[in-house]
C-alpha cells in the first residue's frame, strides 16, 4: 500500500492514509470494505474535504466517492432524484435543469459532495426550510460486512434516520435520493442595517422573506442583511451584471478581503478600522436569478469556522453577548459572524431536530489563532443548549451530546448493530458518538 497525506480545506485537520481508494461502483466499495476488515484497517468515507473537524481522518483506508457521481434515476412526476453519493452540489443545477427541478434549499458553498453535505448536516437559511438532509427520502449504504442496502422511511427506517446525518459512522453512502422541487428564481435584496435594529426585530425579520441571513463584522454597528424571496421560473430575471459580480463578489468579497485578512494577521490593530471601512462601503443590491446562483457565492479566502445551532429565541442575546466578549477581551476579529435560521426537522442527528433553530457561525482567517476565541464563544453557546455543527470546530463530546439529542441512544444502538467491530470508527467519532461497545452486536 502507498500511503497518502491529506489536509482539509481549512487546514485544521490532516491524516496519513494507508490507502486512498476511489471505487467506481458498489462492487468495488464492498471489495474495499472486505479488504480493510481482513487487514484490520479502519475505513472513512471522504467527501470534498470541506469539514473543519477531523471527521474524515483515518490511518486506514480513505474511500473517495468522486467516481460515483451523477444522476442515477429521475422521477419527474414526483420530483425524486437519485444521485451518486459523490456528486458535487455545484454540478446539480446542470444535472437537474433538463428536468425542470432544483434542490429546495442550499447553503452558500457548493463544493461539497451530496453525501458529505448530508452526513455533516449542511444547511442553508429559511425559517420554513430544513437543511439538505431534511430533503433526503432514500439512501443506499454499504455496511461494514460489505452488504449494500436500501433504507428509507418505509425500509430500514432506523438506519435511514441515523444515516441521513450519519457522520459516515454507519457505512459508505453510495446513492442519495432527494425530494426536489420545480426550478425557481430568487429575488435577492442585500442591504446594510444597524445591528441592534436587526436583533431587536429578529423573530419577525428572519420570517420577512423566504430565506434571510445576516452578517456582522465585529467592531462595527452594522449588519449586512440578505433576504431572498422565491419566484416562479417564468418570472422576469434581472441578474447581477457581470461587471458588478466581478467587483462585488471577486474583487471585494474575495480579493480585497484576502488582503485585509492577511494585513490583520500581521498587524491586528488595523482590524477595527478596516472592518468599519468595509461596513461603510457595503451598498444595496437587488437582483433576480436562478435559485442556485443566489444561494451560493464564491468563498476563496481560507478560514476556520465554528457554528452552533441554538433555540431561535436565544439568538439576539447570544450575539450581544459575543459582541461584549470581543470588546472585553480586546480581540481583533476580521471575519464576520454569520446568522441563519432553519425549520425544525425529524432527522435524529440534525442540529435542528424538533426545534426551530438559529445558527451562529464564527470564523477566523486560517493564519490566525482561533482556539481562545472559539472556546470562549462556545461557552456562551453551550449555555443556551447549543448543538455544534458536526463538520465544524467544537469541543463537545458524547456525554454532552446525548443530552442535546433525544434520539442519541437510538443512534448508538443502530451504529452498534451495523458496525459492531467499529470498522468506520476514528477518534472524532469516538469522541462525539462514543466508542462502539466491544461486544456490540454479539
Amino acid at each position: 500500500m502507498t500511503r497518502s497525506t491529506w489536509r482539509n480545506w481549512g487546514r485544521s485537520a490532516s491524516a496519513r492514509f494507508a490507502e486512498a481508494a476511489a471505487p467506481h461502483d458498489e462492487t468495488e466499495v464492498s471489495a474495499v470494505l472486505h479488504r480493510a476488515a481482513a487487514a484490520g484497517l479502519p475505513v472513512r468515507p471522504m467527501g470534498a474535504g470541506h469539514s473543519f473537524t477531523p471527521i474524515a481522518a483515518t490511518h486506514g483506508i480513505s474511500v473517495r466517492l468522486d467516481r460515483m457521481s451523477g444522476l442515477r434515476r429521475v422521477e419527474v412526476d414526483s420530483g425524486r432524484v437519485t444521485l451518486g453519493a459523490g456528486t458535487r452540489l455545484r454540478d446539480l443545477p446542470d444535472l437537474l435543469e433538463p428536468y425542470g427541478l432544483a434542490l429546495e434549499n442550499l447553503g452558500d458553498i457548493d463544493h461539497q459532495s451530496i453525501a458529505g453535505a448530508i452526513s455533516t448536516g449542511t444547511h442553508g437559511t429559511g425559517a420554513n426550510f430544513t437543511g439538505i438532509a431534511g430533503q433526503v427520502v432514500g439512501l443506499r449504504i454499504a455496511l461494514a460486512d460489505g452488504r449494500v442496502v436500501d433504507c428509507s422511511e418505509a425500509e430500514r427506517p432506523d438506519l435511514f434516520e441515523a444515516a441521513r446525518v450519519g457522520l459516515g459512522a454507519f457505512g459508505v453512502l453510495t446513492e442519495v435520493t432527494v425530494q426536489c422541487v420545480p426550478a425557481f428564481l430568487l429575488a435577492a435584496d442585500e442591504h446594510p442595517e444597524p445591528l441592534d435594529a436587526v436583533l431587536d426585530g429578529f423573530a419577525d425579520r428572519m420570517c420577512a422573506a423566504d430565506h434571510v441571513e445576516f452578517y456582522w463584522f465585529p467592531h462595527t454597528d452594522t449588519a449586512l442583511v440578505k433576504a431572498n424571496r422565491r419566484l416562479p421560473l417564468d418570472a422576469d430575471r434581472n441578474p447581477v451584471p457581470r461587471w458588478r459580480s466581478l467587483v462585488d463578489d471577486e474583487l471585494l468579497a474575495n480579493g480585497v478581503f484576502a488582503g485585509t485578512c492577511l494585513a490583520g494577521a500581521v498587524a491586528p490593530r488595523v482590524v477595527p478600522s478596516v472592518n468599519r471601512l468595509a461596513a461603510q462601503l457595503v451598498s444595496d443590491r437587488s437582483y433576480v436569478d436562478l435559485s442556485h446562483r443566489v444561494f451560493t457565492a464564491p468563498r476563496r479566502v481560507r478560514f476556520r469556522e465554528m457554528e452552533y445551532a441554538v433555540p431561535r429565541a436565544e439568538l439576539p442575546d447570544v450575539v450581544r453577548a459575543i459582541r461584549t466578549l470581543i470588546s472585553a477581551r480586546g480581540w481583533r476579529i476580521s471575519f464576520p459572524l454569520e446568522i441563519r435560521v432553519a425549520a425544525a426537522d425529524d432527522v435524529w442527528l440534525s442540529t435542528a431536530y424538533q426545534r426551530p433553530t438559529a445558527y451562529i457561525a464564527v470564523h477566523r482567517y486560517y493564519r490566525e489563532p482561533f482556539a481562545e476565541y472559539f472556546t470562549a464563544v462556545e461557552d456562551l453557546l453551550v449555555g443556551v443548549a447549543g448543538r455544534p455543527h458536526w463538520g465544524k470546530l467544537h469541543t463537545r463530546d458524547a456525554e454532552y451530546l446525548e443530552d442535546a439529542y433525544p434520539r442519541f441512544a437510538d443512534v448508538q444502538r443502530v451504529r452498534a448493530e451495523v458496525d459492531p467491530g467499529g470498522l468506520f470508527a476514528n477518534p472524532y467519532l469516538d469522541r462525539v458518538l462514543g466508542p462502539v461497545p466491544v461486544n456490540a452486536g454479539r
